[in-house]
C-alpha cells in the first residue's frame, strides 16, 4: 500500500489548503527559508499553526520531499517561470489531486479514493471513522479521524458556512467536483464519489499519471488501469467508458501508444516512453 506503515491523520492543524498557500510556501522555501525559523510567521504572513499547515500540505501534494527539499514538480508548476503558479488551470488541480492520493503522505486521501469509496457508495464521517478503526489496529482517536475527514470535506466540497467565512472559498479542489453531497435527512449528510467518464479530466493529465506510475511497464491491462491501487481509475474515479475513450484519443495523438482489444484482452502498450513533463508541456503550451 502507498500509505505509510504508521498512518497520518493529523498535521494540517484543522486547516484545508488555501489557494495561495502552495505558491507562497514554494517561494518561501526557494528563498532559503525554513518553517522552523522564528520569522516564518512574518515571512508567510500567517499564524503559527498555519505555518505548520502549509508545510504539511506542501508535503502531502508532493511539493516538498522528506528533507523539505522542493521537488521537480514544485519547480515545474510554481516557479516564476512555472506552468501555472497560481493554479488558474483546472489541469493543475487534477495534478495536485493525483499527487495527494498517490503519495499517500496524508492517509485519508489514499484510503478514500483507493478503498473506502468502493466499499461504501454513500458515506459520512461516522462510516469513515468505523472504516479506519476496523482497518488499523491502533489507538488513533475518534476525534483525530473525524477532524481529518472534516478537512477532507473542506478541501473537496467546501463548507456551508456564511459567505463571510473565508472557509467557503478557501479550499483548492471543489472545482473538480469529485465529492458530491447526495442526501440531507434529519441533519444527516451523505457524500458520494461518482465513478464516471470524467470529461473534464484532461487526457494529458491522465497520460502523465500513466508515465509516472512506476508499476506500469511497456504494457498494462485495462483492468489494472481501472481497478488497481493508485491506478488512474482509482485516483480519478473514472469509469471504463471514459478511460477507453481517453486512451483511444491519446493513441490517435501520440504514435508511441497502442491500445489493443483482441480476443477479450484489452491493454495499453508503449512503444517507448517519453518524459512525463514533455506531455504536460504540450498541454500547457496551448
Amino acid at each position: 500500500m502507498s500509505y505509510a506503515i504508521r498512518p497520518v491523520f493529523s498535521g494540517h492543524e484543522t486547516f484545508q489548503c488555501r489557494h495561495l498557500w502552495l505558491k507562497k510556501g514554494y517561494d518561501f522555501v526557494k528563498a532559503g527559508k525554513a518553517f522552523k525559523e522564528e520569522d516564518a510567521v512574518v515571512e508567510l504572513g500567517v499564524g503559527k499553526n498555519m505555518v505548520s499547515s502549509i508545510r504539511y500540505w506542501m508535503r502531502a501534494f508532493d511539493i516538498l520531499g522528506e528533507e523539505d527539499n522542493l521537488t521537480q514538480f514544485a519547480h515545474w508548476l510554481f516557479s516564476d517561470t512555472g506552468k501555472d503558479p497560481y493554479l488558474e488551470d483546472d489541469a493543475s488541480l487534477w495534478l495536485l489531486h493525483y499527487n495527494l492520493v498517490r503519495k499517500g503522505y496524508a492517509t485519508t486521501y489514499s484510503l478514500i479514493f483507493n478503498e473506502f469509496r468502493k466499499e461504501r457508495i454513500e458515506f459520512n464521517k461516522d462510516s469513515f471513522i468505523k472504516f479506519v478503526q476496523n482497518k488499523f489496529d491502533s489507538n488513533i482517536s475518534v476525534n483525530t479521524i473525524g477532524t481529518d475527514f472534516d478537512v477532507f470535506l473542506k478541501l473537496y466540497v467546501g463548507t456551508e458556512s456564511s459567505k463571510d467565512n473565508e472557509d467557503v472559498v478557501a479550499g483548492i479542489l471543489p472545482d473538480l467536483r469529485l465529492v458530491r453531497v447526495i442526501q440531507r435527512e434529519r441533519q444527516l449528510t451523505l457524500y458520494h464519489i461518482e465513478t464516471s467518464e470524467k470529461e473534464d479530466l484532461p487526457e494529458e493529465v491522465l497520460l502523465y499519471a500513466l508515465l509516472t506510475d512506476t508499476n506500469i511497464g511497456l504494457s498494462v491491462s485495462l483492468d489494472a488501469l481501472e481497478k488497481d491501487y493508485n491506478s488512474v481509475g482509482s485516483i480519478f474515479a473514472i469509469n471504463r467508458t471514459g478511460l477507453v475513450q481517453k486512451i483511444e484519443n491519446l493513441c490517435n495523438r501520440y504514435d508511441f501508444l497502442v491500445y489493443k482489444d483482441d480476443a477479450g484482452i484489452r491493454e495499453l502498450q508503449f512503444k517507448n516512453k517519453p518524459k512525463a513533463y514533455e506531455i504536460l508541456n504540450d498541454y500547457y503550451a496551448y
